[in-house]
Order: structure tokens, then C-alpha cells, then sequence
């Protein structure tokens, strides 16, 4: 999982150092959000991790308001780079 973080931050940061912009963390969170999806599926009983699958949600959604508030160009850019429906 390290290296698909590292991957997912390479491709998605601003500038050389950064590691915790706003980009970054949605494009985290989706990798979280999608691997999780995945484990639901199989495991639909398994409520702790829905929760969790709920709050990162929620989490994203709050970060992409802040985005599309004060930076509307990374805010379409990053909806369509990771295919998100908005």
C-alpha cells in the first residue's frame, strides 16, 4: 500500500515537498475509498468498516467543497482525473 501512496502522491502534488494539499488527500482518500468499496462487497455484514467507508466519504466531500470554493480549475481538473461524479 506504501508504494501506491507514494505513486498517488507523486502524481497528484503541487510542488516537489508537498505531500498534504488538498489534491493529494482526495486522491488518497478515493484509493482508500475504492479499495474499501471492493472489500464491502464480499464482506457485506461488516458494519465497523462501513462506517469508516462513511466518514472518508465525508471527509472527500469536505475537501472538494473547500477546493471548489477557493481553487475552481484544480477542482475540475481533479473531478476528472479521478473519474468522480460531480
Amino acid at each position: 500500500m506504501s508504494a501506491i501512496k507514494s505513486e498517488i502522491i507523486k502524481q497528484y502534488q503541487v510542488s516537489d515537498k508537498d505531500t498534504g494539499s488538498a489534491e493529494v488527500q482526495v486522491a488518497l482518500l478515493s484509493a482508500r475509498i475504492a479499495h474499501l468499496t471492493e472489500h464491502l462487497r464480499t464482506h457485506r455484514k461488516d458494519f465497523h468498516s462501513r462506517r469508516g467507508l462513511i466518514q472518508m466519504t465525508n471527509r472527500r466531500r469536505k475537501l472538494l467543497n473547500y477546493l471548489k470554493g477557493n481553487a475552481l480549475e484544480k477542482y475540475n481538473e481533479l473531478i476528472q482525473k479521478l473519474n468522480l461524479r460531480r
